[in-house]
């Protein structure tokens, strides 16, 4: 059974930091590419940041860019999310995602809410 479950999410001032981690299992986590996705109210989904399977590469939406820094642990099945200098438009719920091998997966999301 495929499994992503995201944590870290929570209530933080603006300029605070908050680290999003997404654990998996029920398939070969190394394999596939995995990303950060966020919907805020009213708004579509949007990606957030992406890491491949081999080799590290990253890819970041501009507006993160610079704040934002996804990570990978192949020997625990989790990738993360360390969120720096966050904004309130950075608010919504963080959802994780797998791709790979022609199918992909999906988390059920996490709350980030940034506000003073």
């Amino acid at each position: 059974q495929v499994q992503l479950v995201e944590s870290g999410g929570g209530l933080v001032q603006p300029g605070g930091s908050l680290r999003l981690s997404c654990a998996t299992s029920g398939f070969a986590f190394s394999l596939y590419a995995m990303s950060w996705y966020r919907q805020a109210p009213g708004k579509e989904r949007e990606l957030v940041a992406q890491i491949f399977s081999f080799g590290g590469r990253t890819n970041y939406a501009d507006s993160v860019k610079g704040r934002f820094t996804i990570s990978r642990d192949n020997a625990k099945n989790t990738v993360y999310l360390q969120m720096n200098s966050l904004k309130p438009e950075d608010t919504a719920v963080y959802y994780c995602n797998a791709y790979g091998l022609g199918v992909q997966y999906w988390g059920q999301g996490t709350q980030v809410t940034v506000s003073s």
